[in-house]
């Protein structure tokens, strides 16, 4: 295809710019438009790496090193009195979303990137596609790719009926600075990606670049992620309730997140968890948490429009793909633009092999998640809820890599390594 298509990508985040690193460095013409008016922030998200990941980089140029993140070389369970229960040898790099965003923001050409740029709808014939933004603006291209994530406003336009499936609970988040840690828990914690096994509860931890993306030991930080059944709608629908009585049923924004809700958690913390995790809680500053949700599409190529990342498909966290699946996404479309003079069979080629790996993954989501959720509601998830609550299951499948042609079958993802002791 010749190097002067055009192509528009809706959406500015890690998804949209790994795609649109990999296009700008093949030689397209490419430009990013990104909603959000000011630079965007991660909200303390960790993000763990994987080979397919390093290899999109690698393709759009950017030098993967030690800089990336943090190496973890093990993986530990505690108990709720503190103590190992399982440990796992996994050596894998950790990073924090903050640092990726700024990687690949820098990579790209500021004057192709387009802040503040709200698609309002898109059209397409036979010879070209064109978005509309709500400042009047409008674009046209020969093909766009809508990486707008979760709440796609391209992807409802064009699925109405796909929407978001709650899951049944959700994440309570945060960061704390290593320096506010205590030396016992920088010493049996902080080294780690650890878990916590509670009765249908799970955290999970891990070091990842501190302030200014700094991986420098003693500025570096510690993430967290931590799952609670939450019925959506007693728990849930107060949890998302702000001080005014307003409802926010997409997700509240966490500084409307009311203090009640907050210091709620933080004591759930010291009942339920170990001391460790109970210090990292206590210590976050900034505590939030997200409703955790499934989304599946039946389709992702409609002529020159395609979706990608989590417009397409959003995996329960505990697989740690969702950037590593948009770069695989990603590659996936670069090489198939590569392959055709045509763009609508380009993103048909595109859509089959990356369809059946989207749902794979939301499935083996689904599975792992299973015994957190609120209800049971079928024998499969009363099946992967027992299959999936032990330490040995939990650090054996969360967040490893998974290859691009996985299909789920209910075992373990090939290619897994590492040694496991119980105790």
């Amino acid at each position: 295809m010749k190097r002067s298509t055009k192509v528009i990508v809706v959406g500015g985040s890690l998804g949209g710019l790994l795609v649109a690193n990999l296009l700008h460095k093949a030689g397209w013409d490419v430009h990013v438009y990104e909603r959000v008016a000011q630079e965007l922030e991660g909200r303390g998200a960790g993000i763990v790496t994987h080979p397919e990941l390093d290899a999109a980089l690698e393709q759009a140029g950017i030098t993967v090193d030690d800089s990336l993140g943090i190496k973890v070389q093990e993986r530990i369970t505690l108990s709720k009195d503190g103590q190992r229960v399982g440990a796992r040898e996994l050596p894998q790099v950790l990073t924090a979303w903050g640092r990726m965003y700024s990687i690949l923001k820098n990579a790209f050409p500021p004057g192709r990137y387009h802040n503040g740029k709200h698609v309002t709808s898109v059209a397409q014939d036979a010879q070209s596609v064109t978005a509309i933004f709500d400042d009047g603006e409008i674009v046209q291209a020969d093909a766009l790719i809508a990486a707008d994530g979760i709440r796609s406003v391209v992807r409802q336009a064009l699925l109405s009926e796909v929407r978001p499936q709650y899951a049944g609970y959700v994440a309570w988040r945060g960061l704390v600075e290593e320096s506010a840690l205590s030396e016992s828990v920088l010493r049996e914690l902080f080294p780690y990606f650890a878990f916590g096994l509670p009765p249908r509860e799970q955290m999970i931890a891990y070091p990842v670049a501190g302030a200014g993306n700094t991986v420098e030991p003693g500025r570096r930080r510690y993430n967290f992620v931590w799952y609670r059944p939450a019925d959506e709608p007693t728990t849930l629908r107060d949890m998302l309730t702000d001080s005014t009585g307003k409802v926010w049923h997409d997700g509240i924004p966490p500084p409307l997140i009311r203090p009640e809700i907050v210091a709620a958690a933080r004591q759930a913390a010291v009942d339920t968890l170990a001391p460790q995790f109970a210090e990292v809680v206590e210590k976050t500053e900034s505590l939030f948490f997200q409703p955790i949700y499934d989304l599946e599409s039946s389709q992702l190529a409609f002529g020159r429009i395609a979706l990608l990342g989590d417009a397409a498909f959003v995996a329960r966290p505990h697989c740690g793909m969702g950037v590593t699946k948009a770069a695989g996404d990603a590659m996936a479309l670069l090489g198939a633009l590569e392959s055709s003079n045509d763009v609508t069979a380009a993103l048909k080629a595109y859509e089959q092999p990356r369809l059946a790996y989207g749902s794979a993954i939301v499935e083996h989501a689904r599975h792992l998640g299973a015994y957190m959720q609120a209800q049971i509601r079928t024998d499969e998830e009363r099946e992967m809820a027992e299959r999936y609550r032990t330490p040995v299951a939990v650090m054996r499948e969360t967040a490893v890599p998974m290859s691009p042609d996985y299909k789920h079958s209910g075992t373990s993802p090939a290619g897994l390594t590492g040694t496991v002791a119980v105790e």
